[in-house]
């Protein structure tokens, strides 16, 4: 009988923990208020069709970025000033990485560009077009930051979104 007791208490416990627990890793830590604020890559409607879903972990299933609706052949600008660490394709899509300020690194895809590593970008400069392959619904444009080798949310960098504020519901 006290075995018993023991596995079912051990049980209860591994329970809790499990309850307690976070779900997943949490993304590169960072306050807002040290992160500069950038311009929207692309013109128009800032639509985001795929938001920034954190991984588990550090090699899990996530979406380390936000996909915005675009179209296809449209002009993508840099949000920041930086110099091209990386134009190619990798896998089935053209893509273009800049390295900005602050250990900050984007990534656009799919974009075709003619740019080469090196390249130094204003912002506000057009750093190409957006292109087809990959993940990305046709006419998505990809966007991806890292801070210093980890992925954070693009969002915290984009300005012009207004702030959520949660309204009581019923009174």
């Amino acid at each position: 009988m006290p075995s018993l007791v023991r596995a079912l208490s051990a049980c209860a416990i591994a329970v809790v923990l499990c309850l307690t627990s976070p779900t997943h890793a949490p993304a590169a830590s960072v306050a807002s208020g040290s992160l500069p604020q950038w311009r929207w890559p692309v013109a128009g409607a800032h639509v985001v069709t795929q938001p920034y879903r954190a991984p588990a972990s550090e090699y899990g299933a996530g979406h380390r970025g936000i996909d915005l609706g675009t179209s296809i052949g449209a002009e993508v600008r840099a949000p920041a000033d930086g110099v091209v660490a990386f134009r190619g394709t990798v896998v089935d899509r053209p893509l273009l990485t800049i390295a900005h300020a602050d250990g900050l690194v984007s990534t656009y895809e799919p974009l075709g560009s003619s740019l080469e590593p090196g390249d130094s970008v204003a912002a506000g400069q057009d750093i190409g077009t957006v292109d087809v392959g990959g993940h990305t619904s046709p006419g998505s444009l990809h966007v991806g930051v890292r801070r210093d080798d980890a992925y954070i949310n693009p969002m915290l960098l984009f300005g012009g979104v207004p702030r959520a504020v949660l309204l009581p519901c019923c009174t």
